[in-house]
């Protein structure tokens, strides 16, 4: 039997950000440190050891359609692994951030208000005004909370969805966090070939 790791663990925490965010959105920021630590890693470790060991989302999604057989387990589509449409799927969820940051802007500029909502698949807003008091930080902390939750709460909805489909991971193959990384590491041992 494969002996557990603190870091094995890290699927409650999944739970707890999106449990904290759904009572205070200013928790939101959390969300950073699944942000960074993994592109930290692939910029200094030079490899994927955060989604292979510390991602607390995929860790979930294995624990729920692996060990709770909430998955079809059914291979994943082979275009969802394409090159093609992984690196696609990463602009797109750039372009989703950038925007995020820019509406963020607007709202520390003045020339937009506070809007108290989650936007789901970038489309939908679910009212979310019971989770901030106005006035408790500036108004563009708030609307980068907002902001932010929405994203993660969107991929983790895209993430479950394609867990009851296909495999437990499935969503790891094209997560914009993996792909970034990825990307970072083969830069790193490019560069480390070039100036060998």
């Amino acid at each position: 039997m494969k002996k557990k790791h603190w870091y094995d663990y890290l699927w409650i925490w999944s739970i707890i950000y999106f449990t904290l965010g759904f009572f205070n959105i200013l928790f939101a920021w959390l969300g950073m440190i699944d942000f960074l630590v993994p592109v930290f890693i692939a910029v200094f470790g030079r490899n994927k050891w955060f989604c292979n060991n510390l991602c607390g989302r995929g860790q979930l999604f294995a624990l729920l359609g692996g060990k709770y057989k909430c998955s079809r387990n059914r291979p994943t589509p082979r275009f969802l692994v394409s090159p093609w449409f992984r690196y696609g799927f990463l602009a797109f969820f750039m372009a989703m951030f950038g925007n995020m940051v820019f509406q963020t802007w607007l709202v520390a500029a003045g020339a937009s208000g506070l809007r108290e909502a989650i936007k789901l698949f970038w489309t939908f807003k679910v009212p979310w005004g019971w989770t901030y008091t106005a006035g408790m930080v500036p108004d563009w902390v708030a609307q980068y909370s907002f902001g932010f939750y929405s994203l993660m709460l969107t991929s983790l909805l895209l993430g479950l969805i394609m867990m009851v489909l296909y495999k437990p991971r499935s969503w790891c193959t094209f997560c914009p966090m993996g792909t970034m990384t990825q990307g970072i590491c083969k830069l790193g041992s490019r560069g480390e070939t070039q100036d060998s």
